[in-house]
């Protein structure tokens, strides 16, 4: 899987549940180590509270995967909360939920319902992305042809991350590894081979808001 779903930056939000306080803290993370690593400094953050349930999903084709109750009741936080992250489809993501107990006993349906409603909450006010692999690649043209170039592209949604205007045109254009013969193809076809493609390095990168962004 190159390219997938993930939360662009750290981000939180905050319920209130029966006077209970869920604290739902969400972060981009790239490996085991430094999820566990941010997992530690949220419980000497919030030291004082009750519980801190986490989960995070780990690697490109989500390989690892752990979730943490924390010692509330068995299968009521942790895996919830992993759950609606798997339902995202999101991967290289960690949250830490905080509970701070208002007296009020929830139940383990209410604890599974509250966990999960706090990570939706937060993931619902943060920025979510998709991070692609691509090519990075340059085209040589000439300006009779920058117009059907550049439709062409927008159509195929290609996305120009440059461009230089000299006695010929070059744009730097982000195509995605599985469409990238498909697209040299086609820019070969409709400008007769005379549009020139200097194919580049992969790069991961990804649309935020609405500008390109490398990784």
């Amino acid at each position: 899987m190159s390219n997938y779903w993930t939360v662009y930056d750290t981000h939180q939000s905050e319920i209130i549940v029966k006077k209970s306080r869920f604290i739902a803290t969400i972060k981009p993370v790239f490996s085991k180590e430094e999820a566990e690593e941010w997992i530690a400094n949220c419980k000497k953050t919030y030291y004082d509270a009750a519980h801190n349930c986490s989960a995070y999903i780990v690697g490109e084709e989500q390989r690892i995967t752990h979730s943490s109750d924390d010692r509330e009741p068995s299968n009521t936080a942790g895996k919830p909360m992993l759950e609606v992250l798997l339902g995202k489809n999101l991967t290289n993501v960690c949250v830490v939920v905080t509970r701070y107990f208002g007296g009020t006993l929830l139940g383990t349906g209410g604890l599974v319902r509250a966990y999960q409603q706090a990570v939706i909450e937060v993931l619902g006010q943060c920025l979510l992305i998709e991070k692609r692999d691509g090519y990075r690649a340059r085209l040589s043209l000439d300006y009779t042809d920058l117009g059907k170039v550049q439709y062409y592209l927008s159509n195929q949604d290609i996305v120009t991350y440059g461009q230089e205007f000299d006695t010929s045109v070059y744009l730097t254009v982000l195509i995605p590894v599985e469409q990238y013969t498909v697209i040299e193809k086609g820019i070969v076809e409709l400008s007769a081979a005379r549009v020139k493609i200097e194919q580049q390095e992969i790069v991961k990168y990804a649309l935020v808001n609405n500008k390109v962004e490398l990784f």
